[in-house]
């Protein structure tokens, strides 16, 4: 994880904190603010049906110093869930479709906002998540934005952006496409993102039934 990734995973949102007595220290600066995460994933059933396992599942708690007027320290476990399906390219199987589900505390202090993730946009988020999406294949190159859509995702409905790019598979140049929603939702703020070859539209509907199968909290 890069340093800009902890400093943004460590900080927490736009929700309201009440003054607990940790709180207090905190704001003091007495002790340290301590905030947790809720995982969130896609349904069993969707994930079946997508023919997706899990790739790996990763709570972190990272120690910050963040800015809410003045610098104090924040302790805060983010869950990391990530899954992979194989496709077929030039006879050859591949880890080569990738979906990640993210949550971060979502919290402010004392009326300031302790994370920018919640001013953040969707490209700004994938840039900064878009390693979550290990694979065969190289980072995408010149992302670019395509289309934006809504899909209905715990409850309500959730803008999706759509983004494409080029990688490098098997040493030959691919397209590729990136889906990214965000938004707040009990307590957390919730990254999902979903990643596949252009040519294969069958990945493009699965990465859509992940996104709106997401289970909050797990």
């Amino acid at each position: 994880m890069t340093t800009s990734r902890r400093t943004l995973l460590a900080a927490g949102v736009s929700g309201t904190l009440a003054l607990t007595a940790g709180c207090l220290d905190f704001i003091r600066g007495d002790g340290p603010l301590e905030l947790e995460a809720e995982r969130v994933a896609p349904s069993e059933s969707a994930l079946e049906e997508a023919g997706y396992e899990e790739h790996e599942i990763e709570r972190e708690t990272i120690h910050e110093r963040v800015d809410v007027g003045v610098e104090r320290e924040v302790s805060a476990s983010v869950w990391l869930s990530s899954y992979a399906t194989e496709i077929e390219y030039q006879g050859h199987e591949h880890d080569g479709a990738f979906f990640a589900a993210i949550s971060v505390p979502d919290v402010s202090v004392a009326g300031y906002s302790a994370n920018p993730i919640d001013g953040m946009s969707n490209e700004e988020l994938l840039e900064e998540f878009h390693g979550e999406l290990d694979g065969e294949y190289d980072a995408p190159d010149d992302l670019s934005h395509r289309e934006s859509f809504g899909l209905d995702i715990l409850g309500d409905g959730r803008e999706v952006d759509v983004f494409e790019g080029e990688t490098e598979l098997d040493g030959e140049r691919i397209e590729i496409d990136v889906v990214v929603s965000s938004f707040a939702h009990e307590d957390d703020v919730l990254i999902l993102l979903g990643s596949y070859p252009a040519a294969l539209a069958d990945e493009s509907v699965a990465a859509e039934e992940l996104m709106e199968s997401v289970e909050h909290p797990v």
